[in-house]
């Protein structure tokens, strides 16, 4: 059968051309399409005419003016007709220009573009007239007047109406402005550090008030300079400058590429990222900026290994990044979109290469250093640094415990065995090459005794292979020994008279073992016995030092598994009786069992398929759902069995109550502020003092308060004056950074910091009914009437389940 045609309102016309004027709004609606595009491409033109000074002034946010300012060349005389019509530019003449190319616009089309979406006005004055011309330009890009106007030499646009002629975006623009506006201060923050040589400054003025910084640099040479004009000194403080490293053959065998065309290849990297300490980094990726031969762009492989070599020495933050990144021009295509943030890169493997490897070369030198001051204080015994340095962040004690551990292990064991056999006159070397534990030990127990305790360097020098093994094989005889050690009354250690049956027989314990454990054995023997003459304060350091070592070491006859009883119980279940009683239930009800039915859930209750167990439950279950489900009982003393017409399900009790306590926390949950004795400085940039200033209300529910001072410069008007405090749990600025991260895209909504969820999730927790709590049948109706008054019932703030769909009863009967 064919099928039919479909038939239009209108019928077929031939193929015509579209309309100039139609093709004009259509296209640059696709070059501007938005502030930030606005004000970047009247930014690059200043920047192309050589300006060493730039200006961008807003009004209402970019919704009644935007204002360009440069100190520029100026455009001639001749160019004032052609200065606004479609791909007229001055930058290139033909398509091999573009390999060539050093200039941020080339394309013609920034001013034709805003003409169409606004109203264009231009003044603009060249180096040595005598005057300058106010040009005025229609929706074509044609010029209407030119008039004389005094103006300094450079260049002013001004644009009226942004996306006046579009409606709907229009519409949405005004809507969004806020949030467009801080986007647009991002980008102009990025041609500051990308062009630092250039004084760039942006001011926002709202109705007839006071006009207002929001960023402002020196013009220095200096990125550094530039980095603290526009987030702080404080920011700088925490930064690496970037050192290139030659990747190695594993760098390159990972990118796919070849150390050669290193060598073959200009490429220069420089800038500064964040140390890898925890606390040098951010909360989110909102200060990241990387540059190509100068220009700003995306380059969405390269943020992602930053991030995720950063991640490897400090997984909770993200690092502030400003990069840039000089490559031959014939190995880039930047005419990729018009906005040019996309850039293709032909050698982009070698790049990802030589970025890992200075990273992790970087990160690796600066992990461990202590600073300079705090050396002293913190080992207050060592008279000389050593060369290896030593780490107090959590990650890299985490990363490196079991190296340490290890090495600690061998180095008491050796200690104890030749202190022993040096008192009798006969030293020996030890197979570890070891420093003491002097920086270890308090002053007290340094100093005790006569014993001689040789300083411990802050790394373990690695040890042989042969070393390993011997040591491997004698602890589990010096753990037998000091197992049956003891402290009598006088404080002088001493042997128990009772001790374990390995102690007792240790040829037994030991029959196994090489020949060579027996002189070890012996060493214990005499070490045991030259303890009895030491001091009682050595003696007692000695003893925990030990009882230490004892608990570290792992040997295998303690650590073997042990078998648990179980009390297992056999339950009568048939499913074949189960089938034949609920049959008989529907045919005395009068229902007909053979009827056909519609499988809606088909996810396993299996952490697999979580997301598809949820996204069935979310489209099939509306809210009002949960208050038509019939109580079936209770499982276990930890879950209620409900059904909902013809599907059972299965609720966690003290999931579902959790995350309704912790939403119920979430809204109305008020935190108690603590006021500081003297308020604190905020490092804050001008964009986000203006955010917190509009959403005071939100930082005040989540504990937060400020003093503001608004004849204050920017970015010194906000002091921190009250923290929220919560039963141990205690906040700073990171956490306003990061609720100014999140209001920075839904202004005037209701934010918590995560530290507070995380706290809300804990006393939501010990708030809700417990595993093993007995429920009648009117609890169980309140946790699933709670369940239908949830915003997301699904799962709980730790990310447990709270409900699955267990069984469909005409699967059983049928």
């Amino acid at each position: 059968m064919e099928s039919e045609a479909i038939q239009t309102s209108s019928p077929a016309s031939a193929i015509r051309a579209i309309d100039l004027g139609a093709v004009h709004q259509i296209c640059s609606g696709q070059v501007v399409l938005s502030l930030t595009t606005a004000v970047k491409e009247l930014v690059e033109n200043g920047l192309d005419a050589g300006a060493s000074s730039i200006e961008v002034r807003l009004r209402e946010y970019g919704a009644e003016l935007v204002e360009v300012c440069d100190n520029g060349s100026g455009v001639q005389e001749q160019d004032f007709e052609g200065l606004a019509l479609k791909h007229h530019t001055s930058k290139l003449r033909n398509f091999s220009d573009l390999v060539t190319v050093e200039t941020f616009g080339f394309r013609g089309e920034a001013l034709s573009s805003l003409c169409a979406l606004s109203d264009v006005c231009v003044v603009t004055c060249r180096e040595g007239a005598s005057v300058g011309w106010k040009l005025s330009y229609d929706h074509n890009g044609l010029l209407l007047s030119q008039t004389p106007q005094s103006r300094p030499p450079g260049t002013t646009v001004l644009l009226q109406g942004l996306f006046s002629t579009l409606p709907v975006r229009h519409k949405e623009f005004l809507r969004n402005v806020k949030k467009e506006f801080g986007k647009a201060v991002l980008v102009l923050q990025a041609y500051a550090l990308a062009v630092p040589s250039v004084r760039l400054s942006c001011t926002n003025q709202c109705g007839q008030g006071r006009r207002t910084t929001v960023l402002s640099t020196s013009g220095t040479q200096d990125l550094r300079n530039t980095i603290a004009n526009i987030f702080g000194a404080k920011q700088l403080q925490s930064l690496l400058s970037f050192e290139p490293a030659v990747p190695g053959p594993e760098n390159c065998q990972e990118f796919s590429t070849h150390p050669g065309t290193l060598s073959e290849t200009s490429l220069q990297i420089s800038g500064f990222i964040s140390k890898c300490e925890h606390g040098s980094g951010r909360s989110a990726t909102d200060r990241q900026f990387l540059f190509v031969n100068r220009r700003p762009c995306d380059l969405p492989k390269v943020s992602k290994l930053i991030n995720e070599v950063y991640h490897s020495y400090n997984r909770h933050q993200y690092p502030f990044t400003c990069l840039s990144i000089g490559i031959e021009a014939d190995l880039l295509d930047v005419n990729v979109t018009p906005d040019k943030r996309r850039i293709l890169m032909q050698r982009e493997p070698l790049l990802l290469a030589a970025l890992k490897a200075s990273l992790v070369t970087m990160f690796e030198e600066t992990l461990n250093q202590l600073p300079a001051n705090l050396r002293q204080e913190c080992f207050p015994g060592t008279t000389q640094c050593s060369p290896r340095k030593y780490d107090h962040t959590p990650e890299r004690e985490c990363a490196r415990s079991d190296v340490r551990l290890s090495s600690l292990r061998q180095a008491f064991a050796f200690r104890d065995l030749d202190s022993a056999s040096g008192k009798k006159g006969s030293p020996k070397q030890s197979p570890l090459s070891q420093p003491s534990i002097n920086g270890f030990l308090s002053p007290s127990r340094r100093n005790c005794g006569e014993e001689k305790v040789a300083t411990f360097s802050l790394g373990f020098q690695s040890t042989k292979v042969e070393d390993i093994s011997t040591t491997t094989l004698s602890l589990p005889v010096i753990k037998t020994q000091l197992r049956t050690r003891n402290v009598s009354g006088d404080g002088n250690d001493a042997l128990a008279e009772h001790s374990d049956p390995q102690s007792e027989s240790p040829s037994k314990a030991n029959h196994n073992l090489p020949s060579s454990t027996g002189s070890l054995t012996s060493k214990v023997k005499r070490t045991q016995a030259s303890a009895l003459d030491a001091s009682p304060i050595h003696c007692e350091s000695v003893k925990r030092r030990k009882h230490d070592l004892a608990l570290s070491v792992n040997c295998t006859e303690d650590d073997r598994p042990v078998p648990i009883a179980r009390r297992l119980k056999d339950l009568p279940f048939c499913l074949e009786k189960l089938t034949r009683e609920v049959r008989a239930l529907y045919e005395r009800c009068g229902g007909n069992v053979e009827r056909t039915f519609q499988r809606r859930f088909r996810a396993r209750i299996d952490p697999a398929e979580s997301l598809s167990a949820e996204e069935e439950l979310r489209k099939e279950i509306r809210k009002d759902s949960f208050g038509s489900m019939e109580i079936v009982g209770q499982f276990n003393r930890g879950f209620v069995v409900a059904r909902l017409g013809q599907d059972l399900f299965i609720i966690d009790q003290h999931a579902s109550d959790e995350k309704y306590n912790f939403e119920r926390l979430q809204h109305e949950g008020a935190l108690t502020g603590q006021r500081l004795i003297t308020p604190q400085k905020l490092q804050l940039t001008a964009v986000n003092e203006a955010l917190l200033m509009e959403n005071l209300e939100v930082f005040r529910k989540n504990g937060f308060d400020f003093i503001i001072d608004k004849q204050a410069a920017p970015t010194q008007r906000v002091c921190l004056a009250t923290l929220p405090t919560s039963r141990g749990w205690t906040f700073g600025s990171s956490d306003v950074d990061e609720l100014l991260f999140m209001l920075s895209d839904a202004s005037g909504t209701m934010c918590r910091p995560s530290r507070v969820r995380a706290m809300f999730a804990s006393r939501a927790c010990r708030q809700s009914v417990m595993i093993g709590t007995a429920l009648s049948t009117s609890d169980m109706k309140r946790l699933l009437q709670h369940m239908g008054e949830m915003e997301q019932p699904w799962n709980c703030p730790h990310g447990r389940p709270t409900i699955r769909h267990l069984v469909n009863l005409d699967m059983v009967s049928s």
